[in-house]
C-alpha cells in the first residue's frame, strides 16, 4: 500500500513515489506518494476555502474544543506513532514515546491559550477608544525537518490552528509519516476538512512551491541555514511573513566552580542525543583550563557508557542517523579534522547508519569541525583561562540558537546569560525546550520564535482600531 498526501480531509494519489529506508537496518519498508506543484495548489485553495467558510470565524471556545480532542486522539495512538517514528528515522523507541507525548502537550497548551490570546485597550492623546485585535494571517505554510518530524509539527501547527490559520504541513522527505498520520487523527478528532493539508513530497520542489504560492501568508521553517535563505529570498517579492529556526553550533559553557559531576554526567546525551542529529546540540564545550582534564576524563567515560543499538529496545539511547549521507558527511568531518579523537567516530558492526559517539580534542577555533554544523554525533572540547577571552571565542559564530552555561556563581550566570549572542541558554542544564517559552535563535540561526505565547503572536496580524468619541 502507499500512502497518499492528505489533501481536504481525505488520501489523494499522486503519480510518483518516494521509497522510505529504515535507518537501522537499511531496508526499504514503506513508499509514500510524493505530491507535485499541482497538488500544492489544490491544497492551498483548499485551505483558503476552508479558512474563509469558517475556521477563522468559528467560536474560540470550539476552536479549543477541537485542539484539546486533538490532543487526546493523539494520546490514544501514542504508541502506533512512536513505532512510526522509530522505523521512520531511527529513533530511539523511548526517545520517539516522549516526543510524541511532547506533540500532545503542544496541543492542549494552545487549546488553553486560545482563550487567554487578546489584544490591548490603549489610551490615546486625542481621547475616544483605541485597541487592538489579534487576527489570523490565513494559510500558512509549515516546513519542518526529519530530525524531530512529530514534535515540529505539532509545534507549528498547533498555534497557527489555534489563532485561526489553516495550515499546509510540509514534512521532510525523508520522514513524512507521522506527519501524515497527525493529518488524519486530527480530522477524526473533529478538525474541519481542508484546515490542516499534509503533503510529503521533494523538499526543494514542494517547498518552493509553497512559499511562492500568492495564496501562502506566512512561512514557518525549520532546517539548514542555507534553505533558511532561498526560503527568504522566494518569499520577499510576495513580502510574506516567515519565521525560521536553523543551523547552530551550541556552546556548553564549564567554569571550575560547577558541579563536576552533573555538568560531565549531563554533557554527552547533550551533544549525542537523537545521534547528534540536533540544531541545539552542544557541540562545542569550552571548559575553564583548572578544570579541563578532570572534566574530560568523566565525560569520556560517561560517552562509554552510552548505549548505541537498535532502536527498537527501551535502553536504547543513541540509534542511527538518518541516511547514509549523513553518517558520511560526519565521518568527513572526523576524517579531515586533523586533530586527536579522544574516543569513537567509527562504525559499529551489522547493518544500519549507525556512528560510535565521537570525542575530539585539540581542536582551534578556526577548525572546520569546531565552526561548522556537523549534525551527527561529534564534540569537540577546548580550554578556556578567562571569562572576556571564552565571550569574544563564543561569540565568535555564525550561529547563535542554544547553550549551556555552568556555574555555582549567580552574578557570572546573569553576567554570561546577557552577553552570549544565542536565542535559547540554560543554567546548570540543557533543557532547549519548553512548551510554554519562546524558542529560536539569533544571527544566522534564524528569526521569529516557536512556542509560547510568541508563536501565536507571530501567526497573526496586529490590528488597531480607532473610535472617535
Amino acid at each position: 500500500m502507499i500512502i497518499q498526501p492528505f489533501i481536504n480531509g481525505g488520501s489523494v494519489a499522486t503519480k510518483q513515489t518516494i521509497v522510505l529506508v529504515n535507518p537501522a537496518t537499511e531496508e526499504p519498508f514503506c513508499e509514500v506518494g510524493a505530491a507535485e506543484p499541482a497538488e500544492v495548489d489544490q491544497a492551498v485553495r483548499g485551505a483558503n476555502r476552508a479558512f474563509e467558510n469558517g475556521w477563522r470565524d468559528m467560536a474560540p471556545g470550539k476552536r479549543a474544543g477541537i485542539l484539546f480532542a486533538i490532543a487526546a486522539i493523539l494520546r490514544q495512538h501514542a504508541e502506533e506513532l512512536a513505532q512510526l517514528e522509530m522505523r521512520n528515522v531511527g529513533k530511539p523507541i523511548a526517545d520517539a514515546r516522549d516526543e510524541i507525548g511532547l506533540g500532545a502537550r503542544v496541543f492542549e497548551y494552545y487549546a488553553g491559550a486560545i482563550g487567554k490570546f487578546f489584544g490591548q485597550t490603549i489610551p490615546v492623546a486625542r481621547g475616544g477608544f483605541d485597541f487592538t485585535l489579534r487576527q489570523p494571517m490565513g494559510v500558512v505554510a509549515a516546513i519542518v525537518p526529519w530530525n524531530f518530524p512529530f514534535p515540529i509539527a505539532c509545534w507549528k501547527t498547533a498555534p497557527a490552528l489555534a489563532a485561526g490559520n489553516c495550515v499546509v504541513l510540509k514534512p521532510a522527505t525523508l520522514s513524512p509519516l507521522t506527519a501524515l498520520r497527525l493529518g488524519e487523527l486530527a480530522h477524526e478528532a473533529g478538525l474541519p476538512a481542508g484546515v490542516l493539508q499534509v503533503l510529503p513530497g521533494t523538499g526543494g520542489l514542494i517547498g518552493d512551491a509553497l512559499v511562492q504560492h500568492p495564496l501562502v501568508r506566512k512561512v514557518s521553517f525549520t532546517g539548514s541555514t542555507a534553505i533558511g535563505v532561498r526560503i527568504m529570498q522566494l518569499a520577499a517579492p510576495g513580502l510574506k511573513r516567515i519565521s525560521l529556526e536553523l543551523g547552530g553550533k551550541s556552546p556548553n559553557i564549564v567554569f571550575a566552580d560547577a558541579d563536576l559531576d552533573a555538568a560531565a554526567a549531563s554533557s554527552p546525551m547533550s551533544v549525542f542525543a537523537n545521534a547528534g542529529q540536533d540544531c541545539c546540540a552542544r557541540s562545542r564545550v569550552f571548559v575553564e583550563r583548572s578544570l579541563f582534564d578532570q572534566f574530560v576524563d568523566r565525560f569520556l567515560s560517561a560517552t562509554r557508557g552510552l548505549i548505541v543499538g537498535d532502536p527498537a529496545l527501551d535502553h536504547t539511547q543513541i540509534g542511527p542517523l538518518v541516511s547514509a549521507g549523513q553518517r558520511e558527511n560526519s565521518e568527513r568531518f572526523l576524517n579531515q579534522s586533523g586533530r586527536r579523537i579522544a574516543l569513537g567516530g567509527e562504525r559499529p558492526n551489522g547493518r544500519g547508519y549507525f556512528l560510535n559517539p565521537a570525542v575530539v580534542l585539540d581542536v582551534e577555533p578556526s577548525d572546520p569541525i569546531w565552526r561548522e554544523e556537523v549534525f551527527g554525533p561529534v564534540v569537540c572540547i577546548r580550554p578556556f583561562d578567562n571569562e572576556a577571552a571564552l565571550l569574544d571565542e563564543v561569540n565568535d559564530s555564525p550561529y547563535g540558537l542554544s547553550g549551556s552555561i555552568w556555574t555555582n556563581d549567580l552574578k557570572r550566570a546573569l553576567r554570561l546569560a546577557r552577553r552570549v549572542e544565542s536565542g535559547v541558554l540554560s543554567i546548570n542544564s540543557h533543557s532547549s525546550v519548553h512548551v510554554e517559552a519562546p524558542f529560536g535563535g539569533f544571527k544566522q540561526s534564524g528569526l521569529g520564535r516557536d512556542l509560547g505565547f510568541a508563536a501565536m503572536e507571530g501567526y497573526t496580524e496586529l490590528k488597531n482600531v480607532y473610535i472617535s468619541e
